[in-house]
């Protein structure tokens, strides 16, 4: 199931194609920042990332500032990452790339 607690172990797996994630286990998150040319571009980011995050039902924790987002994945009902947080992490990390973004972390 979609919305079950992955392990660290298939998080790291997850993680080694996806190195700019950062993966707190004491919180059970995935954290990432993305910086972008300038604020109409991290705001377009928000935009297609939110359409996706509706359709999925499954929204982000970010916040942003200038030409950063910051996002935290979690799935609060599992209290833990699942395969949805990697899911629209990958999906991020798709348009991030498209639109220019450098990882911060």
């Amino acid at each position: 199931m979609d919305r079950e607690a992955l392990s660290p172990e298939q998080i790291a797996a997850w993680r080694d194609e996806h190195r700019s994630w950062a993966y707190d286990g004491e919180r059970r998150v995935l954290q990432r920042t993305f910086a972008f040319g300038n604020f109409v571009a991290a705001f377009g980011f928000m935009t297609v990332v939110a359409i996706r995050a509706q359709e999925l039902n499954h929204h982000p924790d970010w916040s942003n500032a200038h030409n950063t987002v910051e996002v935290e994945l979690t799935t609060h009902s599992a209290g833990a990452v699942t395969a949805k947080d990697l899911e629209l992490a990958a999906y991020m990390d798709k348009w991030a790339e498209g639109l220019g973004a450098k990882a911060d972390g």
